[in-house]
């Protein structure tokens, strides 16, 4: 019979490894600002369209960054002023 492999234990074995971690935890950063993004824009009741216009940015630069991709900061930095916030970074 075989055993059955929990995705939690396969990802606490990977996490030991450095390398992996490292990527892990960047990709971790990256998700939990699409989410960020994402959640604002949809509480403002904006699409992705308007809050392009309203940032000075293309729409497919709030897709990119909402799908996790393409995030810099001068680009955040634009969608949050446009969304009414403030840009804050926290390096611990």
């Amino acid at each position: 019979m075989e055993r059955e492999i929990s995705i939690d234990s396969i990802l606490k074995e990977e996490l030991k490894d450095p390398e992996f971690r490292r990527g892990f935890e960047i990709e971790n950063v990256k998700l939990e600002i699409a989410v960020e993004v994402f959640e604002i824009r949809e509480r403002l009741g904006w699409t992705q369209s308007k809050l392009a216009q309203e940032a000075d940015v293309s729409k497919s630069t709030v897709t990119e960054i909402e799908s996790g991709n393409n995030i810099n900061i001068e680009t955040l930095s634009k969608l949050a002023t446009a969304m009414g916030k403030k840009l804050t970074i926290n390096i611990e």
